[in-house]
């Protein structure tokens, strides 16, 4: 099981807001970036929160759940390189 975050990413990108903004302004570290890239991990409870302030948008806006089976459908095991 996962929390996918591709809604958020494409949601950075639609707003101009580029990765290297994201990790000058601290917004997201740089580890919780590259989780949530890996389908790893993703933000804490207070940098969700940020973020859906700074974007103006729901959590639902930003992330979905995908099951493992549609997960390795959708993206091949990358986790299991990454660990």
């Amino acid at each position: 099981m996962a929390i996918v975050y591709d809604k958020l990413l494409a949601l950075l990108k639609e707003r101009g807001i580029t990765t290297y903004q994201v990790q000058k302004t601290r917004l997201i570290s740089h580890s919780t970036y590259t989780a949530m890239l890996n389908h790893t991990g993703g933000p804490d409870y207070k940098v969700l929160c940020r973020l859906c302030e700074v974007l103006n948008c729901q959590p639902g806006d930003m992330m979905e759940y995908v099951p493992d089976d549609q997960l390795a459908e959708r993206y091949g095991d990358k986790r299991e390189e990454t660990v």
